[in-house]
């Protein structure tokens, strides 16, 4: 597969970025908003924006339990800040009425970082990502508390108040970071999620 068909969740969020920034890097990007668009990808990102309201969102437009069998059957996704919390299989500070797609074994905490003033920009080092650090952005992000022996870590912060904080696994074709590459106009994340969907 030399240009693999990914989707954005276009619920709510970061969309047109990272459709932008999946063309860029080698994928037929387009928004996913009906069960029947996720039938036509190979691979789906979740944007930021906010988790309560993406867990709403994906009830009103009948996309869970597609999303749901999709994951189960290996599709590749891409979680991104709020998207990591939606694939975490425990969020902690969380709404008790937001669901998931519990695809990840970890716990993250939602809003881990500070509220929207205390937004900020950080160095991450990131395994299988070549070229340096990644000068990551973080906006009300979460970050991971826990993860299962399944889980790989492959990215924390690697300095200010923030250092060894994770913020970026990958558990089979399932990748979550807790910043917004989308932002940073560095291609190297929707790079190496094009390559995970491309040799999935």
């Amino acid at each position: 597969m030399s240009r693999p068909t990914i989707g954005v969740l276009a619920l709510q969020g970061d969309v047109r970025e990272h459709l932008a920034a999946l063309t860029g890097a080698g994928a037929d990007a387009r928004p996913v908003r009906r069960p029947g668009e996720l039938d036509a990808v190979d691979g789906l990102v979740i944007p930021g924006g906010e988790s309560t309201t993406i867990s709403k969102l994906v009830d009103i437009f009948e996309l869970r339990e597609p999303i749901d069998k999709r994951i189960a059957d290996g599709m590749p996704v891409y979680g991104s800040c709020a998207g990591m919390i939606m694939l975490a299989t425990e969020v902690l500070d969380g709404r008790a009425d937001q669901r998931g797609f519990a695809g990840i074994d970890m716990t993250v905490r939602r809003n881990a970082f500070g509220r929207q003033v205390d937004s900020f920009e950080a160095p991450v080092e990131i395994t299988g990502v070549a070229g340096g650090g990644f000068h990551a952005v973080f906006i009300r992000a979460p970050w991971v508390e826990r993860v299962g022996a399944g889980v790989e870590v492959i990215g924390t912060v690697t300095g200010g108040p923030a250092a060894e904080r994770i913020v970026a696994v990958r558990q089979g074709n399932l990748l979550a970071t807790s910043f917004h590459p989308e932002l940073t106009g560095d291609p190297r994340v929707h790079a190496y999620f094009v390559e995970l969907a491309r040799a999935a």
